[in-house]
């Protein structure tokens, strides 16, 4: 009696042991493995920087003056002819160039000791081509030959009676030199002397 009762007191105690070792299929908390937590967070950032963006380049366009400051900026001036030994005078040396209404224009007079005239006049063209303009125009007289001068687009110079005229064009600008003298062949000779500074004010001007 005394061994079976040991027998069964060590089978109940095996059970025991037996039931701590695993989960409780009845017990919810013990049967399950506890879930994987999943994360939401955001990952985080690349550490390549990030170039920013570049912005369009500024251009500037250059500043071209109104028409009438370009006209006066080729205009000649009292020292410029001052080798002709005229003073400043009123009155004007007839031309012929048409300069219509929307360009603008200045103009300077000198007189001669024997009572000739130097008009120098300078036209400027908001809208079209000063040496399209010289080409469309018609002067009444015949033509003359003066020396060719550089950096100029398009030269004209004519005679009517002992009055000469010589037109340079460039760009926007014309420049028309007019001589009334007491002959074409004086007239012809002063134009001829006064181009130089007469074309060097006028390629200078944008």
């Amino acid at each position: 009696m005394r061994h079976r009762r040991a027998v069964a007191v060590a089978a109940v105690a095996l059970v025991g042991l037996t039931g701590c070792e695993g989960p409780d299929p009845n017990n919810l908390e013990t049967y399950y493995d506890d879930p994987v937590p999943t994360s939401s967070a955001v990952p985080p950032p690349s550490d390549v920087p990030v170039s920013p963006a570049k912005a369009a380049p500024v251009t500037s366009s250059p500043v071209v003056p109104d028409a009438g400051r370009l006209a006066e900026r080729a205009l000649l001036a009292d020292a410029d002819v001052a080798g002709e030994g005229v003073q400043p005078g009123s009155g004007e040396a007839s031309g012929c160039l048409a300069d219509g209404p929307a360009a603008a224009s200045r103009t300077a007079t000198w007189r001669y000791p024997s009572g000739s005239v130097l008009s120098h006049r300078v036209v400027a063209f908001p809208d079209r081509s000063a040496a399209r303009a010289v080409a469309e125009n018609e002067c009444a007289g015949k033509t003359v030959s003066v020396p060719v001068q550089p950096g100029v687009e398009r030269q004209q110079a004519w005679c009517e009676g002992k009055t000469c005229t010589v037109v340079l064009a460039k760009g926007r600008l014309v420049s028309e030199l007019t001589v009334s003298a007491s002959t074409e062949t004086r007239a012809v000779d002063a134009a001829k002397r006064l181009l130089p500074a007469m074309t060097a004010k006028l390629v200078a001007q944008p």
